[in-house]
């Protein structure tokens, strides 16, 4: 089995795949008389196809442990997904390139309390894997006609550590 290393995740390292939502760098104004901190288009939502709307849902996930078999990745064709956590837990973020043949070699990455992330359409990328605990999250993401789930199982797992 290959393995796999997570690596803190950054703006600069994710920036192939998506968007790393946080506060840290991000443009800011104050709104409301100064009382509140707007941080400002953090993220770009896609959405293409048939009656395609902009979803926002709330998902609870149980936690994963690490070392962790990887065997499957999978896109959205017709919109972006991110998702921002709700507690200020880890969780693992796993993003692949696209290939000829498919998904690359994927990438590994774990979060830093109040980070999120936005992946891009039609980017390869793991399930939702929260580390430590159960955790909430809100995701944004595409609703509409056409089927927007591609899963793609590989020959061989990865082990990620």
């Amino acid at each position: 089995m290959r393995e796999i290393f997570v690596q803190p995740l950054t703006r600069e390292a994710f920036a192939p795949f998506g968007d790393v939502i946080e506060t840290e760098g991000a443009h800011r104004f104050p709104i409301n008389h100064g009382m509140c901190m707007r941080y400002h288009d953090l993220a770009r939502v896609e959405t293409t196809g048939g009656n395609a709307k902009t979803l926002i849902s709330l998902l609870r996930g149980k936690p994963y442990e690490l070392p962790l078999k990887l065997e499957m990745v999978e896109r959205h064709p017709f919109g972006s997904q991110a998702f921002v956590p709700l507690s200020q837990k880890p969780f693992l973020v796993v993003a692949a390139h696209e290939q000829p043949d498919g998904p690359s070699e994927p990438v590994a990455f774990v979060t830093k309390p109040g980070q999120g992330v936005n992946i891009h359409r039609n980017v390869w990328h793991g399930i939702l894997t929260p580390l430590e605990s159960v955790s909430d999250f809100v995701v944004i993401d595409r609703g509409g006609d056409g089927v927007n789930l591609q899963e793609h199982f590989y020959r061989e797992p990865f082990l990620i550590r």
